[in-house]
């Protein structure tokens, strides 16, 4: 018995110990908890229940120089469903007429939104979707439907919101406004203007300090906001909208007509450099053409005969020679180390002028001219090219510049035919705004200016930054040099390869390019590039414009001034023609045939008052429906012109009150 009770004894100590020893742990480790690493869990504390939450600054919008918004943040709504929320009351009660609101809402069958529903409750699905891409009055109709109006717990409703980026005219100068895409690494990168000024845009997000409160619920500590959120700044760019609408139309009509791959078109205003319109377009597989890759400022390549404007103001401003000096085209194939230089026209020209020369665009008269010139010092040349600024990029705002060549005596590449393969636009690059900005210093008697995609940044209508004109060369030839140069221009659409675009009441000027390119730089698989550059009108330009378009189809043509010249042409009639401040009304009191015939002939059966139904055929429809109005009748027009059809025949009696349809053609 003794011993029992002495094991007893034994196994309670033993106990006591373990006991002790636990709440001796127990004590250190509070100890440790409350002293050691109490700083440790009380900022774990802290992050668990107390948390900064980002107010996201609203990024600015993106106007045209008119005012008309390009590019604007709004939020968009998906509407998921947790199939598990709502109780099996309140879902058999109002899964039917939600079902029937979703419907109707969405354009889909009713009951095939009943199974998916019942389908998402039997699968325990806490994250059905429901629609997606929904603007804020979509997102608030939804909202109000039938279970979802009990809210997230008893109605499962999961609401959630993102800001996207909108362009509200739609994908006209897409590349160039800018738009958002995402890297191989899945970082975020927008492009064109809202990449270029995203320092302005972006704007700095806010911060809160909230508290949870309750499962997934937080509330605001303080009544202010610990940053306030700064939204971003506005940018007005030189984008007009109107002149971008011609711009991108008509470039992509003549896309479109030559099946060509893509194309590009710039139009600049000459005073200030202000890029009013730009429109880039590349081919899908489908055949449909959109905005994809920035040609006009990226793609650097061989500008052809557009460069042969530098071999004459080089040659004028050198006083190597004037533009009356005669020139042998030798049968139009002449021969340098070998290699053969062409023209267009087989036989050649014959002897002409070098003014002729570059108005019909003979590359033999223009490399005669300058290899005749400056073979023995080739390096003037050249400087005379880079004097100019154009063997550098224009320092553009974008990522992606192209890189211009030009070929440097003493340097890698330059060859012995590297002079004469100059002279007619070939072994050097270029892209197409450096090209057009050649040309608009030409226009500009002299002065070049950085083409500018923005005039200002603003908040509300204050003006945060102004971006004025930037001069790249203040002359870049003499006065008499740009007279010239100037008088040849207006010459090749009057008399030279760009005649087909004259017109008598329009003056342009500007020179045709027609180059292979080099698809693969050095393969055989080599396409045509047809280009038209210039300015108008020709005796006060106002803007300078530039056409390229790649790879056309060969059999309906690829000279620039059937390819490129007539959107050159239509972007300049209309533009001049239809803007109100170049609006001029002439001759009133002129009067035209047609329009005192078709008037005659209107009073003459107006005055005879006919007892019956006259003979309409042929009558303008206005005239039409105003003789039979006068006669008492009613009067249906379909479609627009002259009347080929009527539904009451000729000699029937009038009949006051009655219709008569008239089919115009």
């Amino acid at each position: 018995m003794a011993v029992e009770t002495r094991n007893i004894l034994n196994r309670v100590y033993i106990v006591a110990f373990i006991i002790l020893m636990m709440v001796l742990a127990i004590g250190i480790k509070l100890t440790n908890i409350q002293w050691v690493e109490g700083e440790y869990y009380r900022k774990l504390a802290k992050e668990r229940t107390v948390k900064n939450f980002v107010i996201p600054a609203n990024r600015g919008n993106v106007y045209s120089s008119d005012g008309s918004l390009l590019a604007t943040s709004i939020p968009e709504y998906t509407i998921r469903f947790d199939a598990l929320a709502p109780s099996k009351e309140n879902f058999d009660k109002h899964v039917k007429s939600l079902s029937d609101s979703l419907g109707e809402f969405l354009g889909r069958s009713s009951s095939a939104i009943l199974n998916d529903f019942r389908k998402a409750r039997a699968n325990k699905n806490r994250y059905f979707l429901v629609a997606k891409k929904l603007s804020y009055t979509q997102y608030m109709t939804i909202k109000g439907f039938p279970l979802f109006n009990l809210g997230g717990y008893k109605g499962g409703i999961i609401v959630e919101q993102k800001t996207v980026r909108e362009h509200p005219i739609g994908k006209i100068a897409k590349r160039t406004i800018g738009y958002e895409r995402f890297d191989e690494k899945g970082r975020l990168l927008p492009v064109g203007i809202e990449g270029a000024f995203s320092r302005y845009l972006n704007g700095t997000d806010g911060r809160i300090l909230k508290q949870k409160i309750a499962k997934g619920q937080w509330k605001p500590i303080h009544d202010n906001n610990e940053i306030e959120p700064r939204d971003g700044y506005d940018i007005v760019s030189t984008i007009d909208v109107y002149v971008q609408d011609i711009a991108h139309h008509a470039l992509l009509k003549q896309l479109e007509y030559y099946e060509a791959d893509h194309g590009c078109v710039v139009v600049m205003e000459t005073k200030t450099g202000a890029v009013r319109a730009i429109s880039n377009l590349g081919r899908d597989d489908d055949g449909s053409y959109y905005e994809t890759v920035n040609y006009a400022v990226g793609e650097s390549h061989e500008p052809g005969s557009t460069f042969k404007l530098v071999d004459l103001i080089a040659l004028l401003d050198d006083k190597k020679i004037d533009t009356s000096e005669v020139f042998d085209s030798k049968g139009g194939d002449i021969v340098y180390r070998g290699r053969h230089v062409r023209d267009s026209k087989k036989g050649g020209y014959g002897k002409i002028s070098l003014a002729r020369g570059f108005e019909l665009s003979s590359n033999t008269v223009l490399v005669q001219a300058v290899y005749d010139h400056y073979k023995t010092n080739p390096k003037q040349f050249v400087d005379r090219i880079n004097n100019m600024g154009l063997n550098k990029p224009l320092g553009l705002p974008f990522k992606g510049e192209g890189i211009p060549r030009i070929p440097q005596p003493g340097q890698n590449g330059w060859s012995g035919i590297s002079l004469p393969w100059m002279a007619f636009g070939y072994g050097v690059s270029m892209t197409p705004l450096q090209t057009l900005t050649l040309y608009n210093a030409v226009a500009n008697n002299g002065e070049m200016v950085k083409p500018v995609f923005v005039q200002e940044v603003k908040e509300w209508n204050k003006t945060i930054k102004k971006f004025d004109k930037e001069v790249i060369n203040p002359k870049i030839c003499s006065d008499a040099t740009i007279k010239k140069v100037k008088a040849v221009l207006e010459n090749v659409v009057k008399r030279g390869t760009g005649n087909k675009l004259y017109s008598k009441d329009f003056s342009m000027a500007g020179k045709t390019g027609t180059v292979q390119v080099d698809y693969h730089k050095g393969d055989s698989n080599m396409y045509y590039a047809s280009s038209f550059v210039g300015y108008f009108p020709a005796d006060k330009p106002k803007y300078s414009c530039i056409v390229v378009v790649h790879r056309p189809n060969a059999s309906a043509g690829y000279y620039g001034a059937d390819v490129a010249g007539p959107v050159f042409k239509r972007i300049a009639q209309k533009v001049f023609t239809d803007v109100p401040s170049t609006n001029e009304v002439k001759d009133l009191k002129r009067k035209f045939k047609n329009q005192e015939s078709n008037y005659l002939t209107y009073n003459e059966k107006l005055n005879k008052k006919p007892a019956v139904i006259p003979n309409l055929k042929g009558m303008p429809g206005m005239d039409a429906v105003a003789l039979l109005e006068n006669l008492g009748m009613k009067v249906k027009a379909i479609g627009i012109g002259k009347v080929k059809k009527q539904s009451i025949l000729p000699g029937q009696p009038i009949l006051k009150n009655n219709t008569i349809i008239l089919e115009l053609s």
